[in-house]
């Protein structure tokens, strides 16, 4: 299995240690930093160089999102997850992902979701649960719709928005074209597209296209 080292940054010494036995059980992971503040996780994440940071989204001195932009700015390759005590919100999820970090899951969610946030991220890959994802998608649906225009079946896998999102792309909008027409950020856009990928068990756009071809999602 691959090799995985991660740098935890909570300043509750409890949630640190659950975390770390959490990751340890996976053959090949292993936590090569602990720390309680944001400046020490910056500190330490450019003097230990790990593979992903997992930061705590209020963190005494620096905020999780200060700490998330730091790092992405002394190592972009470096992946980071940040988690929070607080409820999902419309814009603290935006922040999140425009700060850098690939994903956001809730503290009361760390034991069911970690492990496989982690795996996706070590691939390089975004990772948001179902409830997350809902909140992202939303935003989709605050333009005005046409009389008619997201009346397709489609699959019922999908919501209405994340349809939408399917339609604006198979149709041949870029990632920067549809941030612009919906107003969010092309990362926002890239991560949303890549858990539609995954939720569909899709490897290509080709598959995307050929997906919204045979849903009715797109006239071909």
């Amino acid at each position: 299995m691959k090799k995985l080292r991660v740098l935890i940054a909570d300043d509750h010494d409890l949630i640190r240690r659950g975390m770390q036995a959490l990751i340890e059980r996976e053959p090949g992971w292993k936590v090569c930093g602990s720390v309680e503040t944001g400046l020490s996780a910056v500190a330490e994440a450019r003097r230990l160089r790990p593979d992903i940071v997992v930061v705590d989204l209020m963190m005494p001195g620096l905020d999780g999102l200060e700490v998330t932009r730091r790092i992405k700015r002394y190592l972009p390759k470096c992946e980071v997850l940040i988690f929070t005590g607080s409820n999902d919100s419309d814009q603290m999820i935006r922040d999140v992902f425009e700060s850098g970090a690939k994903s956001y899951i809730l503290k009361s969610d760390v034991g069911q979701f970690l492990i496989e946030a982690l795996r996706s991220l070590s691939e390089n890959k975004p990772y948001f649960t179902d409830k997350t994802s809902a909140i992202m998608f939303a935003r989709f649906d605050q333009a005005q719709k046409k009389p008619g225009q997201d009346q397709t079946a489609g699959d019922e896998r999908l919501t209405p928005a994340e349809l939408k999102l399917v339609r604006l792309l198979a149709d041949g909008d870029s990632n920067a074209t549809v941030a612009t027409k919906q107003r969010v950020s092309v990362r926002t856009v890239e991560n949303m597209r890549a858990g539609i990928m995954r939720k569909l068990k899709l490897t290509s756009f080709a598959d995307l296209v050929r997906y919204a071809a045979r849903n009715g999602i797109i006239k071909i």
